[in-house]
């Protein structure tokens, strides 16, 4: 672990010492607004308490509460010597799913990993090792969401044998495993496919990855959780914690 965050740069003990006391850096919210103090550094949390945060922000953001305070002038030059996320977020590039707003977090608090279908490849792999073994995030997160563009098209591909142009059609092989493994479910093929292929990257990224990830795993210094959003509700679903 030193030695990658030697060749690394070791920003992760940088950002943990350079956050401590961020919470001296909030400004005074604007008329309606609610202060919300930055999270801890991440070093500081554990899973568990990594994870309550993320629910409390999102309860915060179904009551309609807009935080403020945590992405000032202050918080940004906190920030430039250095980050300590205390969550990696792996989720899909819809336009309608921004993680910060629906967990009211602000700059350096989450390492978000983006693409059509939350699907892991060697970039975002390598990504998510970055924020553990170098940042020390112990939380990731794997995010689906209701109506997913990427794995109705998936699911097209199974039902109809459709077909796609330029990269799309590669872009949603990986997940046409999870649409298979749903084919059979009771209800909706999407929603039911959505799930089912969290669960997939969630189980890839605890059995079928370096060390960096599983040790902390073993550890219980990391978690690794999946997620559901509810479009309609703004609601998020955490399952398939760890035992």
């Amino acid at each position: 672990m030193n030695t990658r965050r030697q060749i690394l740069g070791g920003t992760g003990a940088l950002g943990a010492a350079a956050l401590v006391g961020g919470g001296s850096s909030l400004a005074a919210a604007p008329a309606g607004g609610t202060v919300l103090p930055p999270a801890p550094p991440a070093s500081e949390l554990t899973p568990a308490q990594a994870l309550e945060l993320l629910r409390e922000g999102n309860a915060s953001f179904l009551r309609g509460e807009q935080p403020s305070g945590i992405s000032n002038a202050q918080r940004r030059l906190d920030l430039a010597r250095g980050q300590a996320p205390f969550a990696a977020y792996v989720t899909c590039s819809d336009s309608r799913v921004p993680p910060e707003l629906l967990f009211g977090r602000g700059l350096g608090e989450l390492f978000i990993i983006r693409n059509a279908g939350n699907t892991v490849d060697t970039v975002a792999l390598g990504s998510i090792e970055y924020a553990v073994a170098v940042l020390e995030t112990p939380l990731v997160v794997v995010m689906g969401h209701e109506s997913c563009g990427a794995v109705a098209a998936a699911a097209k591909v199974v039902t109809d044998n459709a077909t796609f142009p330029g990269s799309i059609g590669r872009m949603v092989e990986p997940i046409i495993p999870a649409v298979l493994m749903a084919q059979n479910e009771e209800g909706d093929l999407v929603d039911n496919s959505v799930r089912a292929n969290v669960r997939r990257v969630v189980r890839q990224l605890r059995e079928q990855t370096d060390p960096i990830m599983l040790d902390p795993q073993r550890d219980g210094r990391l978690w690794v959780v999946g997620a559901y959003y509810k479009l309609d509700t703004g609601e998020v679903d955490f399952f398939d914690l760890p035992e």
